[in-house]
């Protein structure tokens, strides 16, 4: 099992997350300061089905994804006051890093596995590009790992936010999502 498209690593890390309060004024941050994008940008997303620590959520974020070389970069800005795993951040930690990503094939399995090793289930919703992606926490951990469904539509999706990564020149740093 080899890389994904874009260079991520099947199973392993794909992505570094932030809670953002202003997610406009942090992408332009990244493109001046890091020449980090361009970004796509979904501005409402709460999730198919979302559960949060156990009970449902009407949670609303706003997010960007850019790459950084290989790494997905995955800006998150609460829209509304409503719990969530983004929120919750913000009020225990501030804003700033929030997760890291992780591809599987297997969540329900990863996820008992975890559990098995004192991670906690904190938000798990269906995404646009199928599956799941699942939050979890942990006592000794300063965020969240999330895990992403690896399905080919991810990949997709995934891959021509990269490929427009490679050799950007700076022009349209902010694109539509879909």
């Amino acid at each position: 099992m080899g890389d994904f498209a874009f260079g991520g690593p099947r199973g392993g890390i794909i992505q570094t997350a932030f809670v953002v309060e202003d997610i406009h004024q942090a992408m332009a941050s990244w493109v001046s300061d890091c020449r980090v994008g361009p970004w796509f940008l979904l501005e409402h997303w709460t999730g198919d089905h979302p559960v949060y620590r156990g009970a449902p959520s009407t949670a609303g974020v706003a997010i960007a994804m850019a790459f950084a070389g290989h790494m997905q970069i995955e800006l998150i800005q609460p829209t509304d006051d409503n719990p969530s795993v983004y929120r919750e951040t913000i009020e225990t930690r501030g804003y700033g890093f929030h997760h890291l990503g992780r591809a599987t094939v297997t969540i329900d399995a990863d996820i008992a596995e975890l559990e098995a090793r004192g991670y906690s289930l904190a938000f798990r919703a269906g995404v646009p590009t199928g599956g799941d992606v699942a939050y979890l926490d942990h006592p000794g951990y300063s965020g969240f790992l999330e895990l992403i469904t690896a399905t080919d539509a991810m990949e997709q999706v995934f891959t021509r936010f990269w490929r427009a990564s490679v050799g950007w020149d700076g022009s349209e740093p902010v694109r539509s999502f879909l």
